[in-house]
């Protein structure tokens, strides 16, 4: 099982909770789709369980300072391909509907983990699109996180 995350907006006390769920849970990895902000938000994320995979997003204006912080966690890029239980994921912000789109059709993922929306949206099909909505809760009012099963492409998403 792997956790999914996006739209952090540096909400410390939404991190902390999405954190505490992924621990429960038991997750072997966490995914963050971009918009982790600000620097001082590693802190948080230190106390995963779980090693973290994340990416920059559109608002991820201090990147020198972000890849420093992360430094010990992750990589931070644009743009990630990861394997994982067998599976092959793209992770991507998205805030270009055609490159998801477009990696949705090339065959190539069996997943495409996406955030920038702010909305939760799960697009089944050879490619799964997975959208986990915003942790932070600032645009939708409501924080949410996804629980991933990657053998069987299952899912829960978890209000935080």
């Amino acid at each position: 099982m792997i956790g999914i995350m996006s739209d952090s907006h540096d909400h410390l006390e939404a991190i902390r909770a999405a954190v505490e769920v992924f621990n429960q849970a038991g997750v072997k990895l966490v995914v963050h789709a971009g918009d982790l902000i600000s620097p001082f938000t590693s802190k948080e994320f230190e106390k995963l369980q779980a090693p973290l995979e994340a990416i920059f997003g559109n608002n991820d204006g201090e990147r020198r300072g972000l890849r420093a912080a992360y430094a010990e966690l992750c990589t931070l890029e644009d743009f990630k391909e990861l394997e994982i239980g067998g599976r092959k994921l793209a992770v991507i912000h998205g805030t270009n509907e055609l490159l998801v789109d477009a990696l949705r059709k090339s065959g190539k993922y069996d997943l495409v983990i996406r955030g920038h929306t702010h909305h939760t949206e799960i697009v089944k099909g050879q490619t799964m699109v997975i959208n986990p909505g915003e942790t932070c809760g600032y645009v939708s009012g409501v924080k949410t996180v996804i629980l991933l099963d990657t053998h069987d492409l299952s899912w829960e998403t978890v209000q935080i």
